[in-house]
């Protein structure tokens, strides 16, 4: 049976067994600096995404629908709501089996320093990985949008006796410099990893696609110790897993890459890195198309949160001159649309929108107040944002770029402290 064929028909009993003794390592503390004011008061990670949800959501999700019930959650910059999160929607867990979500966060464990990279965070808390004895150590990114079984990719790794293997995702070649870039072999054996390159290099014969990493790793864990303890010794490292642990493993030990394709069509799966505000834009309005490529309704794989209890979606009155509706759009728990149009929109959860206002094409976040006639096109409205009455956001890029932040296509960011400023101002 070829390794393609193991990975399909692979009994769920193995793959249970090898991610029940996996400890998924989640990394967590990311400024997520692209996004602009989006990350001003939170961590990338503890982004809404969605809805509901908040893009660390999918990759916890992930774990506990693959069977993976140990994980520590590595976080620094900014982590106040994302520890809320956690700490309110994720406590089901039950210690008495062995299982946890447990919050590390950064300690300066060895010395004076916050972490200095992906690699040199692990190294801070290698005690603790040491203490729980995994067989494999899982190490994620948390501010990625998909949905993944790590289970074969666990099976993978061992059945290749691999020391690292790495999960790859097809990319565009002009997008493959926002990456860290993978060449393999006919075998997946890893050949170059060139962190974010210039000129990246295409896959044979596909000149137009890229591998990219996902920022994915796992790790027999003896030998991971001993690569982060050679790392931290170097002092001329950058002490990250892309540009220093990966790069000098390659020609000395196995490092496989795990494509992230549907293992029976082979079809490339859904991944989304949502870091800049464009981006974060782009995969939230995906999801109100008729069949958007990411499936939140998928009840084989569901997506776990924290959701306070809230009223139905609520939308009045049907005058002619007033009408309250959404159209193409998705409208979660707690909103009044009130006299209002929503088209091609997403709006999450106890978002108020007063008569006669049109919101179109826009993201607006939890606990968002709209006034009466305002007009919102192209738009991002950060939490807790309150919009006065007769607001235009959208429509005058000029106006919009000097109160607000205007991505490169085109999208309005907007956040209640440059509301408060706007105010200020007259």
């Amino acid at each position: 049976m070829s390794t393609e064929q193991h990975r399909v028909f692979a009994p769920r009993r193995y793959l249970s067994r090898l991610t029940r003794g996996t400890l998924a390592v989640i990394m967590a503390g990311g400024r997520g600096e692209r996004l602009k004011q989006l990350t001003e008061d939170r961590c990338k990670p503890a982004a809404p995404f969605g809805g509901k949800f908040r893009i660390i959501d999918f990759v916890l999700s992930n774990c506990l629908n693959s069977g993976i019930r140990q994980i520590s959650v590595l976080t620094q910059y900014k982590a106040h709501s994302l520890i809320q999160h956690i700490g309110k929607g994720w406590g089901f867990l039950r210690g008495e089996f062995g299982e946890f979500i447990e919050i590390v966060p950064a300690q300066q464990r060895l010395g004076s320093e916050w972490y200095q990279g992906t690699a040199d965070a692990l190294w801070q808390n290698m005690d603790l990985i040491r203490a729980h004895r995994p067989l494999h150590v899982l190490v994620l990114a948390g501010d990625h949008i998909y949905k993944m079984d790590y289970g074969p990719m666990i099976g993978f790794h061992v059945e290749k006796e691999a020391d690292i293997t790495v999960g790859v995702v097809e990319v565009p070649v002009e997008r493959a410099r926002e990456f860290g870039v993978v060449g393999v072999d006919d075998t997946n054996r890893v050949l170059d990893f060139l962190e974010k390159p210039e000129n990246p290099p295409a896959m044979p014969g596909r000149p137009d696609i890229a591998l990219a990493s996902m920022g994915i790793y796992v790790f027999n864990p003896r030998l991971l110790e001993r690569m982060l303890r050679a790392d931290a010794e170097n002092p001329h490292s950058a002490h990250d897993f892309g540009k220093n642990i990966i790069p000098e493993a390659i020609g000395k030990l196995r490092v496989f890459a795990y494509p992230f394709e549907d293992v029976r069509t082979k079809a490339q799966n859904y991944w989304r890195d949502v870091g800049t505000v464009d981006a974060y834009y782009e995969a939230n309005l995906e999801l109100v198309r008729v069949s958007p490529e990411l499936n939140i309704y998928d009840e084989q794989w569901p997506i776990w949160t924290y959701q306070e209890q809230l009223p139905p979606a609520k939308f009045v009155f049907d005058d002619p001159d007033r009408r309250g509706c959404a159209i193409d759009s998705m409208v979660s728990g707690g909103c009044i649309i009130s006299g209002s149009r929503v088209a091609n929109s997403l709006l999450f959860s106890s978002v108020r929108v007063h008569d006669h206002s049109s919101i179109v094409r826009s993201v607006i976040l939890p606990r968002v107040r709209i006034g009466e006639h305002c007009v919102i096109h192209n738009a991002i409205i950060d939490e807790g944002s309150v919009v006065p009455d007769g607001m235009q956001i959208g429509v005058d890029p000029a106006a919009d770029r000097d109160r607000f932040y205007v991505s490169e296509d085109g999208v309005t960011l907007v956040t209640a402290s440059m509301l408060r400023a706007a105010a200020t101002r007259g």
